[in-house]
């Protein structure tokens, strides 16, 4: 039986106003209802080690969820980060701060990691993908012309790599594309099967 077939009896709620999670949870044929949305303070104690800081928030979103969860509710949450020289790039707060991030990534290697939780009424589970990506060496007309034209402004480390500056600066990833945009889809597919088996 294949997955969207075991989720049929199960109501998956994703708790993401992502439209890329949205997309690939849609392109990976995984039925799912949009979970309402909530708040959630994002904060993380300073000491934590960047690697760390993804799957911390997963959970911390998952937990933050208003709503009890029914029988065969399960909910999924995420974060993505993107760490360079071992400390977390968020999201950029203004113009300034974008150019001074994607000036940073330009000709460097910076790593991508995910955080996932995957919460019933009864069990939790967290787990992590990495992605390594390393971009060529950027001009800052390159750079201001990302800016400009495209949308950095909602996305940790400032760049979508499903938009210009993933297809023109790009030059290798190590590990899932999916990851980098903001959701391992395989392995989210693969963790969705092996958590409700466990429920069966």
């Amino acid at each position: 039986m294949l997955l969207h077939e075991k989720l049929a009896t199960w109501h998956l709620l994703l708790a993401s106003q992502s439209p890329r999670r949205r997309e690939l949870m849609s392109g990976c044929g995984i039925p799912y209802e949009l979970a309402p949305r909530y708040a959630c303070e994002e904060c993380y104690p300073s000491s934590l080690p960047a690697e760390e800081v993804p799957a911390y928030l997963a959970r911390l979103k998952s937990e933050a969820y208003p709503t009890s969860l029914a029988p065969r509710d399960l909910l999924l949450t995420a974060d993505t980060v993107v760490i360079l020289d071992g400390a977390v790039l968020g999201k950029p707060a203004d113009r300034n701060e974008a150019r001074q991030m994607l000036g940073r990534l330009s000709g460097a290697r910076h790593t991508v990691i995910t955080g996932v939780t995957l919460r019933s009424a009864t069990t939790s589970h967290t787990f992590s993908a990495r992605s390594d990506v390393w971009f060529r060496t950027l001009t800052e007309e390159e750079i201001d012309y990302y800016i400009d034209h495209f949308h950095p402004y909602d996305k940790a480390g400032s760049y979508g790599i499903q938009e210009w500056i993933g297809y023109a600066a790009i030059e290798r990833i190590d590990g899932s594309f999916y990851n980098v945009m903001g959701l391992p889809i395989q392995r989210v597919y693969i963790e969705l099967e092996k958590f409700i088996n466990a429920h069966e």
